[in-house]
């Protein structure tokens, strides 16, 4: 099967900066999105980074148990994305993170709270289903008013 074009763009957008730094488009600069740019070093950033595969994984979780209507597995996947991830951030990384970017990362561990207290006594999919929704309407709205780049990385305009 030929690759298209909109594959490899896929494929290219997904490998991130480093393979498209080697494209057919190397010598292009990068379009500025609009997103505010927190700058953080390699260990921070991937600290960040690590916490959203986890929240990604805990989702894939809740929907796989939802499926299967089974509001238990539900619950516990949901209660792992509450309080019980939050961990301590270094004061470095947290004097770099804005107000409203830790506001709302803590919203949303909070969210994942109820939904598993819901889970577990309402016993509704549907009712879960709204509040997943609800909590990733959160995560879209900062990963659409944030983008995180390393201490150092230079863009070219």
């Amino acid at each position: 099967m030929k690759p298209t074009p909109l594959i490899v763009a896929a494929l290219l957008v997904l490998a991130g900066p480093a393979a498209a730094a080697d494209g057919p488009h190397a010598h292009s600069s990068p379009v500025a999105d609009g997103r505010a740019v927190l700058e953080l070093s390699p260990a921070e950033r991937a600290m960040i980074l690590e916490e959203m595969r986890l929240f990604l994984a805990g989702v894939q979780g809740m929907i796989g148990a939802l499926g299967q209507q089974d509001m238990a597995a539900a619950a516990e996947a949901a209660r792992g994305m509450g309080r019980k991830m939050v961990h301590e951030v270094p004061p470095a990384l947290r004097a770099k993170l804005p107000l409203e970017f830790r506001q709302i990362g803590s919203s949303v561990h909070g969210d994942f709270d109820q939904i598993a207290l819901d889970a577990e006594t309402l016993k509704d999919p549907g009712h879960t289903l709204g509040q997943l929704s609800a909590t990733l309407q959160k995560c879209v709205a900062c990963h659409a008013a944030y983008q995180i780049r390393e201490s150092g990385f230079a863009a070219a305009h």
